[in-house]
């Protein structure tokens, strides 16, 4: 039952709000006012609403997307409660189509979602995808579960590295910025698509991590 299991690997609609500071994370990211970030496998929005005063109110916006209509029924109605006007919410598969321009999203995010992916031998299509909506120099943010026994998350065995990661982003030109652990049980990693990007920029958003993360 277990190897039936890994082989579908069921990876929508779950939230990290029981482990990771969100908040945190995104105040680590050095995202700018007027960025167009994009959450993908968003579940409930957590890390999506976190985003939205981050990018700018009236200026930014934010895409939070989900495969799952439940947890995007769920998103909404919290976008709603708090009037919150640079949310847009999208069903839809990213192993099929992201619904978004080309290159039009300046941080794509992926949360506990691309080991899944890469389990149910969807991980180059989705890459496919956010290399086409991520502009050249924009950033690609991925947590992950540590590779190693935790109380919680995946099977070890679908469990990716940080080696895997670079392995897998090399393939579509991002590049690793940065490493770092988010919490006992996960590490965040970004990379940056090929493109303009100054060493001023990647010192910033490595200052700010640091900053942020070790205080």
């Amino acid at each position: 039952m277990a190897d039936a299991w890994e082989k579908v690997h069921i990876h929508k609609g779950r939230s990290s709000s029981g482990f990771l500071d969100a908040n945190r994370i995104m105040e680590g990211l050095s995202i700018k006012i007027g960025d167009t970030f994009l959450d993908v496998g968003c579940g409930d929005g957590y890390f999506s609403l976190a985003a939205s005063p981050y990018v700018g109110l009236d200026m930014g916006r934010v895409y939070a997307l989900d495969v799952d209509e439940d947890a995007i029924n769920s998103l909404k109605k919290a976008i709603k409660e708090k009037d919150i006007p640079n949310i847009d919410t999208i069903i839809a598969d990213a192993s099929d189509k992201i619904p978004l321009f080309d290159e039009s999203v300046d941080i794509t995010f992926m949360s506990n979602i691309l080991h899944g992916f890469v389990a149910n031998g969807q991980a180059d299509r989705v890459m496919e995808e956010v290399t086409r909506v991520t502009r050249h120099g924009g950033r690609l943010v991925v947590i992950e579960f540590k590779k190693q026994e935790s109380p919680m998350g995946p099977p070890l065995s679908i469990r990716l590295s940080p080696g895997d990661l670079g392995r897998l982003m090399g393939k579509y030109s991002f590049r690793r910025i940065l490493v770092g652990d988010v919490g006992p049980y996960s590490y965040l990693a970004m990379f940056q698509r090929e493109g303009a990007c100054s060493p001023e920029d990647e010192m910033c958003w490595l200052d700010r991590y640091s900053t942020v993360m070790n205080r």
